[in-house]
């Protein structure tokens, strides 16, 4: 055994200079592939313990850098067209300051979702009965958009969440659309973002209705 390992001790060796080159490779691999995603961001958008419209609506950043958060936008679709508004904090309330960036792992809320709906059923003139529409109208469901600069990156990013109202009574149910939020961290899309920035300072993004 010991004769034939000295017999191949070049071969040995370049076996075993080409597997440290291997597991080398495979860790560098993972530490940039963990760097990439601890760079990116990530926001959540949820509601709080209530299963109704009454729970809040709660922004958490769990990234590793700061997120300064410059539009929030929400958009009800209802069964007479949806309507879409830029919401600030004189429409809700803000648990923390939003003046300056949310710090990583921090978060705030924007007031009870039913705040925000009644927001945007008051520009569209409609009327409501408990925490529904009155007459024939029904609520379908309530996204709530984020745009921000995350860092010190010059592009803009966003997250979304879809959440579906189901009228019971003088009650609307929420819950979730979708599992997770929904993110606009690639390059592609946060040209996008930047085009509904533009699309906002001009003024589209102000009261809107359109027909289902």
């Amino acid at each position: 055994m010991f004769g034939w390992l000295s017999q191949h001790t070049e071969i040995l060796s370049i076996f075993t200079t080409v597997g440290s080159i291997i597991i080398w490779l495979g860790f560098s691999q993972y530490l940039y592939m963990e760097m990439r995603r601890r760079r990116h961001p990530r926001l959540l958008i949820n509601g709080g313990k209530r299963k109704d419209t009454e729970a809040l609506c709660i922004i958490s950043n769990m990234s590793d850098e700061p997120v300064l958060v410059e539009y929030l936008i929400a958009e009800l679709e209802t069964s007479q067209g949806s309507i879409t508004k830029e919401i600030s904090g004189s429409v809700v309330s803000l648990s923390n300051s939003q003046q300056g960036p949310l710090g990583s792992n921090d978060f705030f809320h924007i007031g009870t979702f039913d705040r925000i709906i009644r927001h945007l059923a008051d520009g569209a003139g409609i009327k409501m009965h408990g925490h529904c529409p009155e007459g024939d109208a029904r609520f379908r469901s309530l996204t709530i958009r984020l745009i921000g600069i995350f860092g010190p990156e010059n592009l803009p990013i966003a997250a979304e969440r879809c959440f579906r109202l189901k009228q019971k009574e003088e009650y609307c149910l929420l819950s979730p659309a979708a599992p997770d939020t929904r993110q606009y961290i690639s390059r592609w899309q946060r040209h996008r973002v930047r085009k509904w920035i533009e699309g906002i300072n001009r003024g589209d993004a102000s009261f809107s209705r359109s027909a289902s």
